[in-house]
């Protein structure tokens, strides 16, 4: 999935708002390198907002920030080969300030309110979260180093059969029986019986 940079941001950045800034200038040219840029590194970049937020929504909107600064500042970023830790470092500063932009009411009450419990599932416990991360990691590193990188680069990566076919250099076929194995080994791992 790329993430599209918002085209009102990036043509108030050149001055183009139905009128071009510099009269040699017909029309809006913008940045080449930037789109290639966000088209190659835009999923890693989704998979790092999403660490910083809990709402996929929210994440998109946060890398489409950190996006623009980064479109607004191009030209004044010397080293192209660490993009990434500008749009990281991008994504970090935008989150910090929405966190003090947050206003928290508080009201006083003489009675706790209890939480529903109804039909909502209770919130996982992030130790719980971490244990079952962890032995899922350990899980995968003992599987054969061709069906290991299959799985991470399907599941984690989130590539299609066929994306990760390309990647690997074998056949569609190849890749759908080697994760189907791959699976079949991970459901017997004994450190993941609990999540069955």
């Amino acid at each position: 999935m790329t993430t599209p940079v918002c085209t009102s941001a990036s043509k108030a950045a050149t001055g183009h708002a139905g009128h071009t800034a510099n009269p040699g200038r017909s029309a809006f040219t913008g940045y080449p390198s930037f789109s290639s840029y966000v088209r190659a590194r835009g999923p890693v970049l989704l998979r790092t907002a999403r660490s910083l937020t809990a709402n996929p929504s929210d994440a998109e909107d946060l890398l489409q920030t950190a996006l623009t600064k980064t479109y607004v500042a191009w030209e004044r970023i010397e080293d192209h080969r660490a993009l990434d830790g500008y749009v990281r470092r991008a994504l970090v500063n935008t989150r910090t300030s929405q966190w003090r932009k947050r206003k928290v009411d508080e009201f006083a009450c003489e009675e706790l309110p209890e939480p529903s419990t109804s039909s909502v599932a209770p919130a996982p416990d992030p130790a719980e979260r971490q244990v079952l991360h962890d032995a899922m990691w350990r899980a995968i590193m003992k599987l054969p180093d061709r069906q290991r990188a299959m799985v991470v680069l399907r599941y984690y990566e989130d590539l299609s059969e066929v994306q990760t076919a390309e990647v690997l250099g074998v056949s569609v076929g190849t890749v759908k029986s080697a994760v189907s194995r791959a699976l079949g080994k991970l459901r017997e791992d004994p450190e993941l019986t609990p999540v069955r």
